[in-house]
Order: structure tokens, then C-alpha cells, then sequence
């Protein structure tokens, strides 16, 4: 399985209310240092709408600037509509939502 496959299949198992860092991904797929080629893979996410890449985020929380499908306002609406808890300067409160698999 490529890479690329495998942080597809990563970032499905993200549960709704939850988010994961692009380093957690990398390290579960295998390649810890990768976080970068996770970003590359989800920028050109082929499976939009299946593969829920606005729950990936910096490990501090901060949002993806890049975020391909509408920015980081676009990215806040949707972890928000999924209950996602933000901190006061407007990061994702990795306390609460982290994912742990």
C-alpha cells in the first residue's frame, strides 16, 4: 500500500468530533517524520466527501491556512458543526479533541 493509501485510510478513521496532527498521521502510517507528505497527500485528497481531511490539523492545534477545500474558515465551520472545541486564540483545544486511536 503507498503512502499516500495509507493516510487516506488514517484519516477515515477520524471520528467526527475528533482531530488528529499531521505527525500523528505520519507516525501511524508508518514514516514519523513524514508530516509534511501528509499535508501533500491531503492537499491532492482524490476521495472528497469519503476521506474527512479537515479533521487533520498542526499539533498545536493551529488550522491549515492551505486547507484546499475553502481555507481555514471553511475548515473551522466544519470541525465546529462536528462539535469541535477551540481554544480562545482560536485553535483547536488538543486536550479535548484530540484523537487517540
Amino acid at each position: 500500500m503507498s503512502f499516500n493509501a495509507k493516510v487516506y485510510e488514517l484519516v477515515r478513521l477520524i471520528p467526527e468530533g475528533k482531530v488528529a496532527s499531521y505527525g500523528q498521521i505520519a507516525f501511524m502510517a508508518g514514516s514519523w517524520r513524514a508530516s509534511r507528505a501528509v499535508g501533500y497527500a491531503l492537499h491532492r485528497n482524490p476521495y472528497q466527501g469519503k476521506v474527512p481531511c479537515h479533521r487533520v490539523v498542526f499539533k498545536d492545534g493551529r488550522l491549515a491556512a492551505g486547507f484546499i477545500f475553502g481555507g481555514q474558515d471553511v475548515q473551522r465551520l466544519l470541525l465546529e458543526g462536528e462539535g469541535v472545541e477551540f481554544t480562545a486564540d482560536g485553535r483547536v483545544d488538543m486536550t479535548k479533541c484530540c484523537w487517540q486511536s
